[in-house]
Formats: structure tokens, C-alpha cells, sequence
């Protein structure tokens, strides 16, 4: 079975992700909100910016229409910075009916209140709207070249989260799904600091063992912090951690 889906962020991972639903043959529409870039996209028939000679395939086309992308499917998944998450929801709403469905493979926290970033979507459309993310040990150069990967997801509907797990999956970009939310989020999210730290320490000199003293301990943290917000220790144990 083929799907519909809209995917909004045009950047290398918004555009890594549309490609390999677009290559399961599901109907895609990508947005992106500079018209030159999507211009360059739509006449090129790929991404020369962030992905160089990975063409799209023939079910993935482009808009810089937001109400076209919104209303081109009822579930939409959300590739764009964190701190523009809420603003994106928001210019989305207006489009979309109560059957909307919101995914997102942005990582990060609300910059004003340090929610997560399923607290926005409840906010902005409500408690009862199915939302999912995904993320994982995944470069989007890797999946757009169909290298083998492989992510999670977690929704606070199951029914959801097998309903996006069958447009994305496929023999070389694996799909596991999970309820627990809040830890697929805090390990795609604070990651991230780990990852700027052992830059830093690689940085100055410092060896492996530093890196691996850093990691180590940081993982605790992160699993101290994943705790303290409700989500569990051995989704951290998996591809969210």
C-alpha cells in the first residue's frame, strides 16, 4: 500500500527523508518557504545544495505553497530547526482539518519554555492529535543514497506510528517503533551537546580516552535527565540513544 505525505523543511534531512518516501512509491510533496531554492529543486530534480547527485524520484515533487503542502495529505512530517517548530505549526494550522496527523524529525526543545517538542503540537492543535518522531543514528547524505540505516519511532498513537513506519521503511532504512516519546526526543536532542563537546575535546588535543570518560558520563546525564521527564532508560539503550 502507497500513501500521501507532505514534508516540510527543504534542508538536507527534510529532503533525505521525502526522497526515501518518495522511493517506497508514496506520493510526496516537499516545501520548502525560499521560492528560489524550490525553483532550483523543481528544475534540477534535486537537491545541489545539501545533496548533490541523488536525484528525486518521480512521486517527490516540491512547493514554497504552504497551504498546498498542508492540505496535500493529512500527515504531515516536520523537518525544520527546533526554534522555528512552533512558528511552522502554527502558519500550518489554518490549512489543516481535525484529521491531521503531525511527525517530525526536528531535534531539539522549545527555546522559550524548554518543552518538548510534542508539547507544541498538543498546544497547537490538541492532546487527542496523533504525533510521532522519528530519529536515529542516521546521516541524511547516507539515507538519501540509500545506504543501510536504521531510526525509531515514537508515537503517542501505535496506530500512527505503523501508519509512517510503513511509508519510510523499507530493506535499507530499518523502522522501529516505540510509545515512549519523551526519550526518542531527549537522545536526538541533547545528543547533540555531546557531540559538540568531544568536538571541542578532539579539538584542544585531548585523546580517546577523554572522549570516551566524556560519552560515557554524558550518556548518564542524559539518562538522569530522560528520567526525570518521564521517559525510559532502555529506549536510551536503543537507536534514540
Amino acid at each position: 500500500m502507497t500513501s500521501k505525505i507532505s514534508v516540510f523543511g527543504a534542508g538536507s534531512w527534510g529532503t533525505a527523508l521525502a526522497i526515501q518516501a518518495a522511493k517506497n512509491g508514496n506520493q510526496t510533496l516537499l516545501w520548502g518557504h525560499l521560492p528560489e531554492h524550490i525553483a532550483n529543486l523543481a528544475k534540477d530534480r534535486q537537491n545541489k545544495r545539501y545533496l548533490a547527485k541523488l536525484p528525486f524520484p518521480d512521486t517527490l515533487q516540491v512547493t514554497d505553497n504552504l497551504k498546498e503542502a498542508a492540505q496535500f495529505s493529512d500527515i504531515l512530517l516536520i523537518s525544520v530547526p527546533s526554534h522555528v517548530f512552533q512558528e511552522t505549526l502554527l502558519k500550518i494550522k489554518p490549512f489543516v482539518n481535525d484529521q491531521v496527523k503531525i511527525a517530525w524529525a526536528s531535534k531539539g526543545f522549545n527555546p522559550e519554555t524548554g518543552e518538548l517538542l510534542n508539547k507544541i503540537v498538543a498546544n497547537v492543535f490538541s492532546i487527542e492529535t496523533p504525533a510521532a518522531v522519528l530519529s536515529g543514528p542516521s546521516f541524511a547524505q547516507e539515507v538519501a543514497a540509500g545506504l543501510p540505516s536504521a531510526v525509531t519511532i515514537a508515537a503517542t498513537q501505535q496506530s500512527f506510528a505503523d501508519q509512517l513506519a510503513q511509508i519510510m521503511h523499507s530493506p535499507r532504512f530499518r523502522i522501529y517503533t516505540t510509545n515512549d516519546i519523551i526519550s526518542v526526543q531527549v537522545g536526538g536532542a541533547v545528543k547533540n551537546v555531546l557531540a559538540i563537546a568531544a568536538g571541542i575535546a578532539d579539538g584542544i588535543g585531548f585523546g580517546a580516552n577523554t572522549r570516551a570518560a566524556l560519552v560515557t558520563r554524558g550518556i548518564a546525564e542524559i539518562i538522569r535527565l530522560n528520567t526525570a521527564l518521564g521517559g525510559q532508560q532502555e529506549t536510551l539503550m536503543g537507536l534514540a540513544g
